[in-house]
């Protein structure tokens, strides 16, 4: 993506998230372009919420709008955003390729990809910059990865744990 649609993908987000609070009505351009996408919320440089879809379900536009206000709204890990976080808040968009099975996890590249894990019901994501923020090994990126997806630590391991990788183009308010 350019520039100008980085920008423009930003203040869909932006505007989303102070719509619902002053009940404003936004057109939202028509687009075909679909991907996969998470809108991350940060305030002073701590998550703040984070929601997204591996693969594209609406138009890239249409679905920014609605992962920016589930980001504000609808994150279980954290309370609603209030009118007077508004300003606080740094929105961060990341534009992902479509995920691809790997067969081992030396194709998995810390930093460059992000990560998917299933086992059995269990599944869990981690973006690519997580690696970057954590500083975590791989090992270690592995064990949160099955923590979170409820799982023991070493869950990672197991025959039946099966990966996929995707990358995200990654850009926000502070970035652009």
């Amino acid at each position: 993506m350019n520039k100008a649609e980085q920008q423009k993908l930003l203040r869909i987000a932006r505007r989303s998230i102070e719509s619902a609070f002053t009940g404003d009505v936004i057109e939202i351009e028509k687009t075909d372009l679909r991907r996969g996408a998470f809108v991350t919320l940060n305030k002073g440089g701590n998550l703040r919420g984070c929601i997204g879809y591996l693969t594209g379900i609406e138009p890239l536009y249409l679905e920014i709008f609605n992962l920016a206000r589930a980001a504000a709204f609808d994150d279980y890990r954290f309370p609603p955003l209030r009118k007077e976080e508004l300003n606080e808040i740094e929105i961060e968009i990341s534009v992902l390729t479509e995920p691809e099975e790997i067969e081992s996890l030396d194709e998995f590249i810390l930093g460059r990809d992000g990560i998917i894990m299933r086992c059995g019901n269990n599944k869990a994501v981690f973006l690519p910059q997580v690696a970057d923020e954590t500083g975590w090994s791989k090992s270690e990126m592995l064990s949160a990865l099955s923590l979170k997806a409820g799982l023991d630590s070493n869950a990672w391991q197991r025959e039946e744990a099966r990966f996929s990788t995707f990358q995200a183009e990654v850009f926000s308010e502070s970035k652009v």
